[in-house]
């Protein structure tokens, strides 16, 4: 009997709202939301045009069905007679690069403004990869992270390594690495690879309550901050690099967004440790 299962029509699904919160999802569960070439560039093109436009500002990466994503699809990988035919429909540069497209799609990028990966399900291999895409990981109290394509050696190329070990440590990411074990939702949560645990079916419920929230806060500081740890992480040089970096270009918005939030404080927000929450309505 043959393996073949139906293509689905839409792999990649990309909602929008008008107040500035995209939803990416990707959508094969008949290969449990596995990426092969052309999802992989589906992927790629959606968050690249979500970069894009000024006017939406925060990333949702999902899964539908109950699944993240279980990885790149082995299947297109096993009916492959050779290397180059196995990256066929794989657009990027021989010589990785940042803003180049990877095997699952858009690994290698750093996304320039905030992402929050909402997870259900299996989050593996190169789905686990994907889900670093995000600075924060919602996840569903089933779900599972771990390395599985070491058992059918396969490599991490799609950023786990760089990626892991700067969220997790070096030696959490070790013990996921080399053994490929299974990683439930509360290890992670002790690790630091998930950031909030909520109940099955509620990953992206809570992804857009973050999301919404982070719609509240004065836009140019935020994503000036997130840059800068992000150069921290991975681009600085140096600690004094790093400080001068943040400095830098955290200065620019002292005499716009931090004066008016400033006044703001002055007039009597958000004093005696009162925070304001996100608003409740819907998108």
């Amino acid at each position: 009997m043959s393996d073949t299962k139906p293509v689905e029509e839409n792999p990649v699904l990309i909602s929008t709202t008008p107040t500035g919160i995209t939803t990416i999802s990707i959508n094969r569960p008949s290969r449990k939301n596995a990426v092969d070439p052309p999802t992989a560039t589906a992927l790629y093109t959606a968050i690249r045009a979500f970069e894009s436009d000024a006017s939406q500002k925060v990333l949702i990466l999902t899964g539908t069905n109950g699944t993240f994503c279980a990885g790149f699809d082995l299947h297109s990988l096993a009916s492959s007679k050779s290397t180059e035919e196995s990256q066929a429909g794989f657009t990027g540069p021989v010589i990785p690069h940042a803003r180049g497209q990877g095997p699952m799609g858009p690994s290698r990028l750093t996304i320039t403004k905030p992402v929050i990966s909402a997870v259900s399900g299996y989050a593996v291999a190169g789905g686990l990869e994907l889900s670093l895409l995000g600075d924060m990981r919602v996840v569903e109290e089933d779900a599972v992270f771990g390395v599985f394509c070491r058992r059918f050696g396969v490599p991490l190329i799609d950023g786990g390594t760089v990626r892991l070990q700067a969220i997790v440590g070096l030696g959490r990411a070790m013990d996921m690495i080399l053994t490929g074990r299974p990683v439930g939702a509360q290890e992670a949560l002790t690790m630091g690879l998930a950031n909030r645990v909520v109940p099955k079916g509620k990953a992206l419920e809570e992804a857009e309550a973050i999301a919404r929230q982070l719609l509240t806060f004065p836009q140019e500081c935020m994503n000036l901050d997130r840059k800068s740890a992000y150069y921290a992480c991975y681009e600085a040089t140096s600690f004094d690099d790093a400080l001068q970096y943040e400095f830098d270009h955290g200065v620019k918005v002292v005499s716009e967004e931090s004066i008016q939030g400033a006044a703001r404080f002055s007039s009597g927000q958000g004093r005696h440790g009162v925070f304001q929450q996100a608003p409740v309505s819907k998108l």
